[in-house]
């Protein structure tokens, strides 16, 4: 973290670090930011909105355009696979234009796409509404948590950064009440109508987006620090935490601490040139833990079968015993509500609790729930009569296992990768981890049916089970903890995988250090990824 001088800081002139801001006075939520981390986070809700849609408007679309269960597996899919067009793109797109812009733009292709689903007369027509629908969801999943994690005071970060986590869940219930709404209409209207409606979020998202402010750390990127200071201003606890964030900006921006110019050139490039090579060719080692750990929680998210329990809830029941349409569709309600409110309960969970604690928490209660689900899916499957007990214990597990999940592994994860990659890295290393995200959404959802017909639904929630438990052991061995660090400061958590704990360690006997000796804080000591060095 870059020292400042007590000479010219005299408000901070015990030597205090931002985390000791947070814990010692426990200021109150800052208000502004909550209202930029709802509007960016606003955009989540596309994705969740065509997630909970598709699973119900799918039965009718195949009894409509007379499709295939692959065509099916498809169309549900693919927009996961089209995403990664939009993921990849945003995080050049947002080092350009900024990330307010990017949001807009992301808002705007998804409205085209809604638009274009609705208006679907064939299969084809639909997988172009897709398409582009997809293009807008990837520009928005890989925007909303960099934004957030950007604008958000470090004492709110987590709960702020949880954000389009919850819209996601919010999304999906809407979807999931749209089914049902419209599912007394005749069948090729009802389905146009659930997709066509999906357009009305994006209209508010633009709107909204123009009382926003730009990120504070692209502003310095570009040399705006003027800019940059007001925002921090109004998004900080604090004069003195805003004072300290821009200070940690600064620095990593390669800008002079003592540079108080509002605009000023910058030194470092600050459109994303030379990134990709530091990310992939040439990473040091706490950039490749960064990375890995970045795409390895995305990969793990999906690959535990989130999606595949999402899109094909209504199957899952069928295969439960349940036969009604309107029964199915009210189970699926029933999930999104679930998921909705324990997303709820974990955003003000994650800034008091801790990151590793609820993620590890969540990842062993999901592992317990699919392979209770995986039991009781294959009684009875196996069984001539109706088995009352497994049926209710299906049903159980199902929404135990989405409150398991939106409890931790799925707010956690947008959390945790928004906010362990360096600033200069941040866009291109956010989009990479959303891009696998989807890549590996996409194999589940467009596989699933093919799955379970092959190896049973109950085998193939086994194999879910399984791939969690592996997820356990690597987040248990590798996932240091990032509660109370500030973006800057927590680059010297990484680089030894898992010797994180001992870095952990040596930042804390750090700190420690400073309050006894009474640094005054020019920055004789620095941390920089993953080592200490002493000048």
């Amino acid at each position: 973290m870059a020292g400042i001088s007590s000479s010219t800081q005299p408000a901070i002139a015990d030597n205090e670090t931002l985390a000791d801001f947070e814990t010692a006075k426990k200021p109150k939520r800052n208000k502004y930011a909550f209202a930029c981390a709802i509007l960016a986070s606003l955009t989540s809700i596309l994705l969740g909105y065509d997630i909970g849609v598709m699973s119900g408007a799918i039965i009718f679309i195949q009894k409509d355009l007379k499709i295939s269960d692959v065509q099916v597996e498809i169309v549900m899919g693919i927009l996961n696979v089209y995403c990664l067009v939009g993921s990849c793109a945003a995080g050049r797109t947002s080092d350009w234009l900024g990330r307010r812009y990017t949001i807009v733009f992301a808002g705007a292709i998804f409205f085209v796409g809604a638009l274009l689903m609705g208006f679907a007369t064939n299969y084809a027509f639909l997988m172009v509404g897709r398409f582009v629908a997809g293009i807008g969801v990837g520009y928005a999943l890989m925007i909303a948590p960099v934004y957030t994690a950007e604008v958000s005071p470090a004492s709110s970060r987590g709960f702020l950064t949880s954000f389009p986590e919850v819209f996601i869940n919010g999304g999906i219930l809407l979807g999931y009440v749209s089914n049902y709404a419209f599912s007394k209409l005749r069948t090729d209207l009802g389905w146009r109508l659930m997709l066509g409606v999906g357009a009305i979020p994006s209209v508010f998202l633009a709107v909204g987006v123009l009382a926003m402010p730009e990120s504070p750390r692209w502003l310095v990127m570009q040399g705006r620090l003027g800019e940059a200071k007001k925002v921090l201003d109004k998004t900080s606890d604090t004069v003195e935490e805003a004072e300290l964030r821009l200070s940690d900006i600064k620095q990593a921006a390669g800008i002079p601490e003592d540079c108080t110019d509002d605009v000023v050139q910058v030194p470092k490039q600050s459109h994303g040139e030379g990134v990709w090579k530091e990310l992939l060719l040439y990473p040091t080692p706490a950039v490749r833990h960064v990375l890995i750990c970045g795409i390895g929680i995305h990969f793990f998210q999906q690959a535990s079968g989130i999606d595949a329990v999402v899109l094909y809830s209504p199957r899952i029941f069928e295969k439960a015993g349940i036969t009604s349409s309107d029964h199915k569709l009210l189970a699926t309600v029933a999930v999104g509500f679930v998921k909705t409110i324990f997303i709820l309960v974990a955003t003000f969970l994650l800034d008091r609790i801790g990151r590793r604690p609820l993620l590890l928490s969540s990842i062993i209660g999901m592992v317990a729930s699919l392979t209770t689900l995986g039991f009781s899916l294959t009684i009875i499957d196996r069984s001539d009569e109706k088995v009352t007990w497994a049926i209710v214990l299906c049903i159980t597990m199902v929404l135990a296992y989405v409150a398991l999940f939106s409890i931790g592994m799925g707010p956690i994860t947008w959390v945790y990768s928004s906010e362990i990659f360096p600033l200069r890295l941040r866009a291109q290393g956010a989009s990479m981890a959303v891009a696998i995200n989807r890549v590996t959404s996409g194999v589940i959802s467009m596989t699933f049916i093919s799955l379970y017909e092959a190896i049973s639904i109950g085998g193939a929630f086994f194999l879910f089970a399984g791939i969690a438990t592996v997820a356990t052991l690597f987040f248990y061995l590798c996932y240091p903890e990032t509660q109370g660090k500030t973006l800057e400061e927590m680059e010297g958590l990484f680089g030894k995988f898992i010797g994180w704990r001992e870095e952990a360690k040596k930042l804390k006997e750090m700190k420690k250090t400073r309050e006894v000796n009474g640094d005054d804080g020019t920055g004789n000591v620095q941390i920089q990824l993953g080592n200490t060095v002493n000048k």
